[in-house]
């Protein structure tokens, strides 16, 4: 039979096929003996890439040529060239937030084999003795530690694989006011394997030592909930009100500035998401907060009405989200609170809005009843430099028994973008 006849490769191609090593096999490693897989793909490496601990381990070759993992892009590099076999060694599973999408990246072109063992996540559950279907599961270094924060701040149950500078005390100081549990693994799988329990209001007073894993647990409880279809955060629960912006009746007493179609436009300028955190000035009912919430975004409720601290806290509860609710008047209030992604300002006009602006979220909403209130609160985020759109909004309220008007509502909405110039 004629063979087949082979596209001739590009120069692309080429370069790859003279360049690449021979084999890569990625080798998680968890503590435990080596698989007999992944034994002997290493005792066959003539490069071997890992940590110093890694490299440390009896059964690496004393011929093969040793790569301290820094980089990993620069690991790449060096194993793209090699001629012969490569072996990476990762801690846990290295295709989950590891090694293995760095070396797959089409700018290195490495086809890998990979040996995985069990995740640093699934076995500080497993200390723990915990399930962990239903946790989120974060990265943290200098650049994400707060959005990984505000993650904490959102949920019930997080994983944090940290990073030096982003570790457990970082955390925690980034945490103040909000009451949490910690569950530390130090060293999983090694001989200074250490679990420690802490509330968060101790963790910065310890050193911690690298690498380490965090639990993140608390908020306000809501039972054991039941058996999920999706890992982590189940977007919508069965015993969820299905919709956005929902009607009257699903809060209670709402005020002027909380109608549903105001509330709508607000949310999808605001855009909350998971990682963020949103102020909500002037929550009233607590109603954009709780939705804001029900998007994954972690939210600090402030008003400096007590009852209406109470009926969000109280809404939270029923729509099982986690807000941070603080009683106080703005702006000076403010001052304590943490960075802002995105603002609402429920209250307080044009000084609330100039205040929140010196903060530098990402965007700000606020609304106004009369032209002139409007204007004062357009000219505080142009000063602020915020890019300013402002939307005169009136929605009406049929009955439709019998197709007559039941209500009114008119107001102006402000929304300021933060423009690429801004300070």
């Amino acid at each position: 039979m004629a063979r087949p006849i082979e596209a001739a490769p590009t120069c692309d191609d080429s370069w790859r096929l003279t360049t690449m090593a021979d084999r890569v096999t990625v080798i998680g490693w968890d503590g435990s003996p080596l698989t007999a897989a992944a034994g002997a793909a290493l005792s066959a490496a003539t490069l071997v890439a890992g940590a110093a601990h890694h490299l440390a381990l009896p059964e690496v070759p004393p011929r093969a040529e040793r790569i301290r993992l820094g980089s990993v892009d620069l690991a790449a590099r060096r194993i793209a060239g090699h001629r012969g076999s490569a072996v990476v060694l990762a801690d846990g599973d290295p295709g989950f937030f590891g090694v293995v999408r760095t070396l797959r990246a089409p700018e290195h072109g490495l086809e890998v084999e990979v040996v995985p063992a069990v995740s640093a996540v699934a076995a500080a559950f497993a200390r723990a003795g915990m399930p962990w279907d239903d946790a989120q599961v974060v990265v943290a270094h200098r650049r994400t530690l707060r959005r990984a924060v505000n993650v904490c701040r959102a949920h019930p149950k997080v994983a944090v694989l940290t990073s030096p500078g982003a570790g457990p005390a970082e955390l925690a100081l980034l945490l103040e006011g909000v009451h949490r549990t910690f569950v530390i693994c130090e060293e999983l799988g090694s001989e200074r394997e250490q679990v420690t329990v802490l509330t968060s209001d101790k963790v910065a007073d310890h050193a911690w030592r690298d690498p380490n894993l965090v639990i993140v647990l608390g908020g306000s409880g809501h039972g054991v909930p039941a058996p999920g279809w999706i890992a982590g955060r189940d977007p919508a629960p069965p015993q969820s009100v299905r919709g956005w912006a929902l009607p009257a009746h699903e809060y209670g007493e709402l005020g002027a500035g909380e109608t549903a179609d105001l509330r709508a436009a607000q949310l999808a300028r605001l855009g909350p998401r998971t990682g963020d955190l949103v102020w909500d000035i002037g929550c009233g009912s607590g109603a954009l907060a709780a939705e804001a919430a029900r998007f994954g975004a972690a939210v600090i409720a402030v008003d400096a009405d007590k009852a209406a601290c109470a009926r969000t806290e109280a809404l939270a509860r029923r729509f099982r989200v986690q807000l941070h609710v603080v009683a106080g008047r703005a702006p000076h209030v403010l001052e304590s609170l943490p960075e802002p992604d995105v603002v609402r300002v429920g209250g307080g006009g044009a000084a609330v809005v100039s205040a929140c602006a010196d903060r530098r979220p990402e965007r700000i909403v606020a609304h106004a009843a009369t032209r002139d209130e409007a204007e004062a609160i357009g000219a505080a985020l142009a000063e602020g430099g915020y890019e300013v759109e402002c939307a005169l909004l009136q929605s009406v309220e049929l009955d439709t028994s019998v197709w007559s008007e039941r209500e009114r509502s008119v107001a102006f909405l402000l929304s300021g973008r933060r423009g690429e110039r801004s300070p």
